[in-house]
C-alpha cells in the first residue's frame, strides 16, 4: 500500500504529540498567608518587665514587688465598653486594695487622652479613677504581653487581663474581644482564689467564693488512695475531696 507525503507528515505529527499533553499549565493552588501571631507571656513564669509613663507618673513592674497586680488593657479611651469597665474597676478598687492588690490600666493612647478621659468620667459619671493608666503609644508593653491581636486590630489592644503575684510571677491571664466587657467581680474572685490556692496548696472549684470549701489534690499512689478515705476530708471518691480553707 502506498502513502502520500501528506499522510507521512500527518502521521509524524501525531506521533510527536503525546496523547495526554495538557492544554495549559496547571494553576497552582492559592496558599493563604500565615496569620500573624501574638507573642504571649506564660502562666507561672516571670511577667515581662516594663517601665512606662502613666497618669500617676512613671511606673515599672518592680514598683509592685510585694503586692498583687492586675494589669489590664483596653482598646481605646472615650469608648463606651471601656468606660463601663473603668467605672467598675474604680468602684471595686477598695476591695482590691483590701487584699493587697493594685490596679494598672493600659491603652495605646497618649497621656493627654488618658487625662481627658479620666476627667470626663468624673464629670459625666461621677466616678474618680484612682489607679494609673499607662501611655503605650510605642506598644512596647502591649507587645510584650501579647495585647495586640492583628485579627482584631493592628494598633489597639484587646481586653487583656494579667494577674501578677507579689514575686512578679504571672498567675493568670484572660482575654476578651473588643465587643464584650469583662466582669470585674470575676477578676476580683480570681485574685482571691489564686491567693487561697498559693497560701494553702489547694484548688478552688467552679464559682468558688471566699469561705467556700476548697478542693484537695488527688492522691497519686495506691497507698495514698487507701489513706485518703481516712483523712477526715469530705470525700466523695478517692479523687474528689473537699475541706474548709485554712
Amino acid at each position: 500500500m502506498s502513502c502520500t507525503e501528506s499522510d507521512v507528515k500527518t502521521t509524524a505529527a501525531a506521533a510527536a504529540t503525546p496523547a495526554s499533553a495538557p492544554i495549559a499549565a496547571p494553576i497552582p493552588a492559592t496558599v493563604a498567608p500565615a496569620a500573624p501571631t501574638a507573642s504571649l507571656p506564660r502562666i507561672n513564669e516571670p511577667a515581662p518587665a516594663f517601665s512606662a509613663k502613666t497618669t500617676h507618673g512613671d511606673r515599672s513592674l518592680a514598683d509592685y514587688r510585694g503586692k498583687w497586680l492586675v494589669l489590664f488593657s483596653h482598646p481605646a479611651d472615650f469608648t463606651p465598653v471601656c468606660t463601663t469597665e473603668f467605672t467598675a474597676f474604680a468602684k471595686a478598687s477598695a476591695e482590691f486594695a483590701a487584699i493587697n492588690c493594685e490596679l494598672l490600666g493600659l491603652s495605646i493612647d497618649s497621656i493627654y487622652s488618658h487625662l481627658a478621659w479620666v476627667g470626663n468620667i468624673k464629670e459625666k459619671f461621677g466616678v474618680d479613677i484612682p489607679f494609673p493608666i499607662i501611655e503605650d503609644l510605642s506598644m512596647r508593653v502591649a507587645n510584650a504581653y501579647g495585647m495586640i491581636h492583628p485579627g482584631a486590630a493592628d494598633t489597639a489592644a484587646v481586653r487583656a487581663t494579667f494577674i501578677i503575684d507579689p514575686n512578679g510571677i504571672l498567675r493568670a491571664m484572660v482575654y476578651y474581644p473588643m465587643t464584650n466587657g469583662r466582669s470585674v467581680a470575676e477578676i476580683l474572685r480570681l485574685v482571691r482564689g489564686l491567693q487561697t490556692s498559693l497560701s494553702h496548696g489547694v484548688a478552688t472549684p467552679e464559682g468558688w467564693q471566699p469561705g467556700d470549701k476548697v478542693l484537695v489534690g488527688a492522691p497519686v499512689t495506691v497507698a495514698g488512695v487507701e489513706a485518703r478515705l481516712n483523712e477526715g476530708l469530705e470525700t466523695t471518691d478517692w479523687y474528689f475531696s473537699k475541706k474548709s480553707p485554712g
